[in-house]
């Protein structure tokens, strides 16, 4: 499984403490990752039949769960030193995303935009971000931004960002 050069680039601002949120985690590609640099990690999808082998790796934790079902934020009392999305969109969550975030928390972010219909899946809209939208969800959370990217990559059209919670960015810079 290999990691996004994105997740891979801005991994290092993530910091050492607490707890990495990989949300709509498929297999745990990026929970994975962080798992191996020395991070706990929360991993959360629908279907986590692709996780078994973590269910013995202490700094790992497996919740099964439907972020779609229609309840609230699952995580509303927690905070975390990450989250991290990619290729996964549920519009009604993304406000609840910086508030989640402990002091220093990164948001890593990577998914498909409009225009992607063009070229392949996903192609409705309620799974493609707007222009700017990632840009403009961290900007109501709060959050500094670290780096943001949006518009064709090869096949496909896609957004990126990371942000962190209420720190000088300029440490985070690379």
């Amino acid at each position: 499984m290999t990691v996004s050069p994105w997740i891979d680039r801005f991994s290092s601002c993530v910091p050492s403490d607490g707890v990495v949120l990989d949300l709509a985690c498929g297999k745990g590609r990026h929970g994975r990752f962080f798992l191996n640099h020395g991070h706990k990690v929360l991993f959360v999808d629908q279907n986590v039949d692709g996780l078994s082998d973590l269910s013995v790796v202490e700094t790992a934790e497996i919740l099964q769960c439907d972020l779609e079902d229609g309840r609230d934020w699952p995580f509303q009392e927690e905070q975390f030193s990450a989250i991290v999305v990619t290729n996964y969109l549920y519009r009604p969550h993304l406000p609840f995303l910086a508030p989640s975030l402990k002091q220093g928390g990164v948001l890593l972010y990577e998914t498909f935009a409009l225009g992607n219909e063009k070229f392949g899946r996903p192609r409705n809209p309620d799974f493609l971000l707007r222009p700017d939208e990632l840009l403009e969800v961290a900007q109501k959370g709060g959050l500094n931004i670290v780096a943001f990217e949006q518009g064709q990559d090869g096949d496909k059209v896609i957004q990126r960002l990371c942000a962190v919670k209420s720190r000088d960015t300029a440490n985070f810079l690379l």
